[in-house]
């Protein structure tokens, strides 16, 4: 005798694939590799982000390929964030008015220590190395 499957098992069948599918991330690899290769956007030390006249003061500057954001709260004081909004990581968009802004939720930062000014996000975006030598910025 023929038994049509029943709901339950349809369910679970149908959570367990979903399940496999999410957690391979796209290359065959389920995600839990104890050395990820680096991102190829990740900036090296190094490397030149901006001039000093490109950051404004009390602003800042998004460099969206690198996933950095570099700010000046004051006059000859750069700080640098990661870019990658700590909501559902979008990258942030804009520097504007004292604050680091994601478009994706809405979420904003301070330019002078990451913290959160507005949600969603509640956590702050994590600093950044940076050297700044004479007028050009780089990662450290």
């Amino acid at each position: 005798m023929n038994h049509p499957a029943s709901r339950r098992t349809v369910l679970m069948a149908t959570g367990a694939a979903a399940l496999a599918v999410g957690c391979a991330d796209g290359n065959g690899d389920n995600g839990d590799s104890a050395a990820e290769p680096p991102s190829p956007a990740a900036p090296a030390a190094g490397q030149r982000l901006a001039s000093t006249a490109d950051i404004p003061v009390g602003g800042g500057k998004v460099f969206a390929k690198e996933k950095i954001v570099v700010t000046q709260p004051a006059e000859g004081d750069f700080k640098a964030f990661s870019a990658v909004c700590t909501h559902q990581g979008c990258t942030v968009s804009t520097v504007a008015d004292g604050t680091i802004n994601c478009a994706c939720h809405r979420s904003s930062f301070r330019i002078d220590d990451g913290a959160v000014t507005e949600g969603p996000a509640t956590k702050p975006l994590p600093a950044e190395r940076i050297t700044v030598q004479g007028d050009t910025i780089t990662m450290a």
